[in-house]
C-alpha cells in the first residue's frame, strides 16, 4: 500500500557472515541500528531481501528497512522489486552505502547524481531506470598506501575504527530519521555542518 509517509531504506552490502564486518557492509550495519530503534527484526522476504518494518513514533514516518540478500553488484533487482511491491516511487528510496571518497567517521547526504564507481549504486540506477533517490554516504576513507580499493572495502574495520564505529552508525541512523521527518535539506544542514 503506497503511503506519503513511507520510506524504503536499503542498506548495501554482501550477504553472509564472512562479509558482515567489512567496510563494504557499513550500509547494512546502519540498518541494524535502525531496526534496533524500531524494535523490529529482519525477516526473509520474497524480494530476495531481509526486511524489517515499523515506525519510530506513532503517526511518524513508516520505515521499510531492506538488506538485499544478493551480492553488492546485483542489488538493483531486489530494490526494484521492493519499490514495486510497496508501490513506492524511487523518490521515496534512501540508499545507505560506504563511500571511499569521504573520510571515515563522516556522513554526507545527497539526492541524485551518478554512481561514482560504486557497483551497488550502478546496479540500482540501471534496474530502476533512475538516479533520483537519496543517498546516505558513510565515509570509510581511502585505502592506505597502494592497497587496491577493492581489497580495502572487503576488509573489516580496523580496531581503532571499530571504537568510533557505533557513533558513525548512530549518526547515519539519525540522518535517515531526519530526512524522513524534516527533509533532505534540513538533514544536510545539520550533518554537513557538523562534519566540516
Amino acid at each position: 500500500m503506497a503511503s506519503d509517509d513511507q520510506w524504503l531504506v536499503v542498506g548495501l552490502g554482501n550477504p553472509g557472515p564472512d562479509y558482515a564486518g567489512n567496510r563494504h557492509n557499513v550500509g547494512q550495519m546502519v540498518l541494524a541500528e535502525m531496526a534496533h530503534r524500531l524494535s523490529a527484526g529482519f525477516k526473509n522476504h520474497r524480494t530476495h531481501s531481509s526486511v524489517a518494518e515499523g515506525r519510530l513514533v506513532p503517526g511518524g514516518p513508516r520505515f521499510v528497512l531492506a538488506k538485499p540478500a544478493t551480492y553488492m553488484n546485483v542489488s538493483g533487482g531486489p530494490v526494484q522489486s521492493l519499490l514495486r511491491l510497496y508501490d513506492l516511487d524511487v523518490s521515496r528510496l534512501i540508499v545507505v552505502h560506504d563511500e571511499l571518497d569521504i573520510d571515515f567517521d563522516t556522513i554526507k547526504l545527497k539526492h541524485g547524481g551518478g554512481h561514482g564507481g560504486h557497483n551497488g549504486l550502478r546496479d540500482i540506477i540501471a534496474a530502476t531506470g533512475s538516479n533520483e533517490f537519496t543517498r546516505v554516504r558513510v565515509g570509510i576513507g581511502r585505502p592506505p598506501g597502494r592497497q587496491p580499493a577493492a581489497d580495502f572495502v572487503l576488509k573489516d574495520f580496523s580496531a581503532t575504527e571499530r571504537q568510533n564505529l557505533p557513533i558513525l552508525l548512530a549518526d547515519a541512523a539519525d540522518a535517515i530519521e531526519m530526512i524522513a521527518a524534516d527533509g533532505l535539506t534540513a538533514a544536510q544542514l545539520k550533518f554537513h555542518t557538523a562534519s566540516s
